[in-house]
């Protein structure tokens, strides 16, 4: 529960004005009687600091402000896309690919590659380590390598994560009409990110 003026219990808090402007340690009372004279409260923020930690604000706002923070970030949903290549994926298709990896990351999506070995490339695993990093090499203007190639039975895995918005270059121009296998792009799955916890669901494209 948020402490709030009289229900402060610390004799001396730390107090930050509404703009960000640190008024340093004040006795609480004082401090309660300081923002009620220009029409404020003293909110804690960080209780379990010594002294804690409180903000001079209007009340009612805050609340209005914390509630709609809570539920922007329970809607915030980051779906896990996946790409998948060939070892023998030629040039336009790996464009055509790296293009759409680009457009998942600058939507804000993490991106799995993954490259599944067919007969005989099972025995050069090598050549889809490769691959897949060739195509970590060419996505370093839009995305941070959060796993690295990872071998796993027939196949070759690594995750991307999006770069911040403002430091994203894309290399890759968009393709339209361009024809390539439907099940080469999916949504693996949702990762709902809320406050203290995440819940995962799967839903494919296919």
């Amino acid at each position: 529960m948020t402490r709030v003026n009289e229900r402060i219990r610390a004799p001396k808090i730390r107090v930050v004005f509404h703009d960000g402007t640190q008024l340093g340690v004040m006795n609480t009372q004082d401090a309660i009687q300081k923002a009620k004279s220009i029409g404020l409260d003293v909110v804690e923020i960080a209780g379990k600091v010594d002294p804690p930690v409180c903000k001079m604000v209007d009340y009612g706002k805050y609340k209005y402000e914390q509630s709609k923070l809570k539920k922007d970030r329970k809607k915030a949903v980051t779906r896990l896309k996946e790409v998948k290549f060939r070892v023998r994926t030629e040039q336009h298709d790996y464009n055509i690919k790296c293009s759409r990896i680009e457009q998942f990351l600058d939507d804000g999506h993490k991106v799995r590659i993954q490259l599944q070995f067919r007969g005989r490339e099972n025995a050069h695993k090598e050549l889809g380590i490769e691959k897949l990093k060739r195509v970590a090499g060419d996505m370093t203007t839009m995305a941070n390598v959060d796993q690295q190639p990872r071998l796993a039975g027939r196949a070759v895995t690594m995750i991307l994560s999006p770069l911040p918005k403002d430091q994203r270059v894309r290399k890759f121009k968009l393709f339209h009409g361009d024809l390539i296998e439907e099940d080469d792009f999916e949504d693996s799955e949702e990762i709902e990110k809320e406050e203290e916890t995440s819940e995962e669901e799967t839903s494919s494209t296919e």
